[in-house]
């Protein structure tokens, strides 16, 4: 009997292939030979010295991981070759919305896995690829870390035009690719970015939540666990991810770092990780602090303005699907 075969999907640059190798480490481990992984990690600008460290992570399992790099931009041409015409040069960068693309990208591929590179896999990853989409578009956990900010709040519910109790984080996705591609999901979303051009926070995330609402179903907090302020604990994740400021390999007392450490230890990167630690200087700490001060003010200008998911969808002039 022919095994099922799970992708999962990475995308990484040379500055994040330490944080991706602790990733993949934690997720080739869990795996299970009841199944086939393609582990698609799409890179830009990666050293042949990194891919081959990478590469290296899923020795004795090669008979059902494989591992597979493609470069960033060959896999765009299909999409760029297709939609030159509509795109906006001034305001469009395809690899922040890069996730939006894969259903197109992958035709072999019906249904997929999205995953950060700032994660650890605590399960066999073929666990989340059998939960039951129940005809929805995508899987997906609301957003922990954010859930304490007010104003991130108010900017869900009054700009992206989410209840910001289920404004999900787009770092952990159960993708149904084939409905993607049926319902000519990038098609809509080429067509709203051109004409509307929507000021964003999180952009790829925003525009995910905005024209996915009600077509999503939620997981439990243990698919996406992120430390987050004591919003909430969870006992035993399945996948941490350190998403915004809270990296591990930043800060000492980071929530769930456990985790982090005990695979880092073992990924082909830890020299390097370790030294971006010793090197996190009260300065970059400051850095951090600046960052989350210019996104709050950038909330408030959005929510000022005139045009937003929100106002444009309640008016009637487009729909969301």
């Amino acid at each position: 009997m022919k095994k099922v075969t799970v992708p999962v999907f990475f995308t990484v640059d040379e500055t994040y292939a330490p944080y991706l190798s602790t990733a993949l480490a934690s997720l080739i481990d869990n795996t299970s030979e009841k199944y086939d992984y393609d582990v698609n990690v799409i890179y830009h600008n990666l050293t042949r010295r990194s891919m081959r460290k990478l590469e290296k992570l899923n020795k004795g399992k090669e008979s059902y991981v494989n591992l597979i790099f493609t470069e960033m931009q060959e896999t765009l041409e299909g999409i760029s070759d297709r939609k030159e015409t509509r795109l906006k040069a001034d305001c469009f960068t395809p690899t922040i919305y890069y996730r939006i693309f894969l259903p197109e990208m992958f035709p072999q591929y019906d249904k997929g896995i999205y995953l950060d590179s700032d994660i650890i896999v605590r399960t066999d990853i073929a666990e989340l690829f059998n939960v039951d989409l129940a005809g929805n578009i995508m899987a997906a956990c609301t957003d922990m870390s954010t859930q304490s900010n007010k104003l991130f709040c108010k900017y869900f519910d009054d700009a992206v035009g989410i209840p910001h109790k289920k404004y999900f984080n787009s770092g952990v996705l159960l993708m149904d690719f084939k409905k993607f591609r049926d319902e000519e999901f990038c098609e809509h979303f080429f067509y709203l970015l051109n004409k509307y051009d929507f000021d964003t926070v999180a952009p790829d995330q925003d525009y995910l939540n905005a024209l996915c609402n009600g077509r999503v179903k939620y997981l439990g907090y243990e698919w996406n666990t992120m430390p987050s302020n004591g919003f909430t604990h969870i006992d035993e994740p399945k996948i941490v991810h350190y998403n915004l400021f809270f990296k591990p390999w930043h800060y000492d007392g980071t929530e769930y770092e456990e985790y982090y450490w005990k695979y880092a230890k073992r990924s082909a990167f830890i020299k390097e990780i370790e030294r971006e630690k010793r090197s996190f200087t009260k300065k970059k700490v400051r850095g951090d602090e600046e960052r989350l001060k210019l996104m709050s003010e950038r909330v408030e200008e959005i929510l000022k303005g005139e045009i937003t998911f929100k106002k444009i969808f309640d008016s009637g002039k487009e729909t969301r699907s």
